[in-house]
């Protein structure tokens, strides 16, 4: 009988102590959030006229009525930059985000809990080079070129040589350039990369009339698949333009319940769960779902439900279930140049003008 209570009196004790963990950790970990949220600032209001201004789009406090035009320092390339006159920039899902600051979630990666930690906007962009740093070889004043950097929503942009900018294809207009970063690197990452896209394969691009879709059906098809877009009705004409050899209006037809077999699926919108997608590829094909989801998607945590769920069900599964995260660089920039100059690709997405 001593024996039992003595064994009792163990477990007690380390019960206690792990409830008392639990809420030391709970509580500490409200306490950073709250110290976080309320030192969680930027540099409005704390700098300085600039010596040399030049316009550019900022925002102070999350929220598109915070947006405001304003001067701000033109940059200075350093020795292994360029300066870029900003001719076009394009607006993407990807920069929504950040102006809304939602999923929330980003906003505990490092975005700002409060307010947004960088106050500058834009990514996507295409100008004419103005000056470069003194170790910078591959280009010179005068060259006109295209690629991403943020801030781009300016007057002017600084941008690594080595980076994500590449010279522009002299039969595409800035205008059509300044779309290509974000959008046309996610699509031929996606198909390339991802999906492994080979000739005479079937593959259904779901979002085809957006920024990637677009970019995705003419590289699929410049890849020699048979290409099936998924789009509205006003937008059927402008897919099939592009190059799809079929075309599925989803306000008329689930494609999840159609009897074709796909060898890859390219997930611009994922609006049909992952057990329609997979009843509807081939057994060994791939879903590629595209990572950032739309501007509206879930404001706590967005696609990182679905994202999660991907990760959790493709090892049990013979098809390939993958998250595509573009990265943007110089090289593929240059082989979406070479694209365009040998009109296998156009940019056709619409442009903020600046």
């Amino acid at each position: 009988m001593n024996d039992e209570k003595n064994t009792k009196r163990p477990r007690k004790r380390w019960k206690r102590v792990l409830k008392w963990s639990v809420a030391v950790i709970l509580v500490a970990l409200l306490v950073w959030f709250e110290v976080a949220y309320w030192t969680s600032t930027n540099d409005c209001g704390y700098t300085a006229a600039p010596s040399n201004p030049m316009k550019a789009i900022t925002y102070c406090n999350y929220g598109l009525g915070n947006l405001k035009l304003e001067d701000v320092e033109k940059p200075v390339p350093n020795d292994d930059q360029v300066l870029v006159k900003v001719r076009a920039a394009s607006v993407n899902p990807y920069d929504w985000h950040f102006v809304e600051g939602t999923p929330k979630i980003m906003r505990m990666m490092g975005v700002g809990l409060r307010k947004p930690k960088d106050t500058r906007l834009g990514v996507d962009f295409a100008g004419t080079v103005e000056a470069v740093g003194k170790n910078v070889t591959q280009f010179k004043p005068g060259d006109d070129v295209f690629g991403g950097k943020g801030g781009a929503f300016a007057e002017y942009v600084c941008r690594r040589a080595e980076g994500a900018v590449a010279l522009k294809p002299a039969n595409i207009t800035f205008e059509q350039a300044a779309s290509v970063n974000i959008a046309g690197i996610t699509a031929l990452q996606g198909l390339r990369d991802k999906g492994k896209v080979q000739p005479g394969q079937k593959v259904l691009i779901n979002g085809a009339s957006g920024g990637v879709g677009t970019f995705a059906v003419q590289i699929a098809k410049s890849y020699g698949a048979d290409v099936t877009g998924v789009c509205s009705t006003r937008n059927l004409e402008l897919v099939r333009s592009l190059g799809a050899d079929h075309v599925i209006d989803y306000t008329k037809e689930n494609f999840a319940k159609s009897e074709q077999r796909y060898d890859v699926i390219l997930d611009n919108v994922p609006n049909h769960s992952l057990s329609e997608c997979r009843r509807i590829l081939t057994p060994k094909g791939k879903y590629v779902m595209i990572g950032g989801g739309g501007p509206n998607e879930g404001r706590w945590i967005g696609p990182f439900g679905r994202v999660i769920h991907t990760l959790l069900f493709s090892p049990f599964i013979s098809q390939q279930m993958v998250i595509m995260m573009a990265v943007d660089n110089q090289t593929d920039l240059t082989v979406l140049a070479d694209e365009f100059l040998s009109d296998k690709v156009q940019p056709c997405n619409l442009l903020l003008y600046l």
